[in-house]
């Protein structure tokens, strides 16, 4: 049974940075695509970031590229998501997303939530001023 569990949310002042990280269990981690999402209320669960089963291949939405970087640690089971210069629009709930890689994937095949057939449960990051 696939697993996702999201650690380091919190309250940062603007400006500020946070480091979240994903634990997998019940995968076979390394052959596996993970993205982030984010679902700020009232509004739909959006992209943030992706990474390839093999970090060949990394995706940002536009708003976190430059700020937010994606990395990921086979050994270990974990993918991170280091987010500074943090904004108010970054206020959300966070959440990992795990699909097995596919060799036919599109770049736009990770933007899509409809890909991931696991997730966390969420960390909720709020910025404050």
């Amino acid at each position: 049974q696939v697993q996702l569990a999201e650690s380091g949310g919190g309250l940062v002042q603007l400006g500020g940075s946070l480091k979240l990280a994903c634990a997998a269990s019940g995968v076979t981690f390394s052959s596996y695509a993970m993205g982030w999402f984010r679902q700020a209320p009232g509004k739909e669960r959006e992209f943030v970031s992706a990474i390839s089963s093999t970090a060949d291949r990394i995706y940002y939405t536009p708003s976190v590229k430059g700020r937010f970087t994606i990395s990921r640690d086979n050994t270990k089971n974990m993918v991170y998501l280091q987010m500074n210069d943090l904004k108010f629009e970054d206020s959300a709930d966070y959440y990992c997303a795990a699909q097995p890689q596919s060799q036919y994937a599109s770049p736009g095949t990770y933007y899509s939530k409809n890909y991931y057939d696991h997730w966390g449960q969420g960390t909720l990051v709020t910025v404050s001023s």
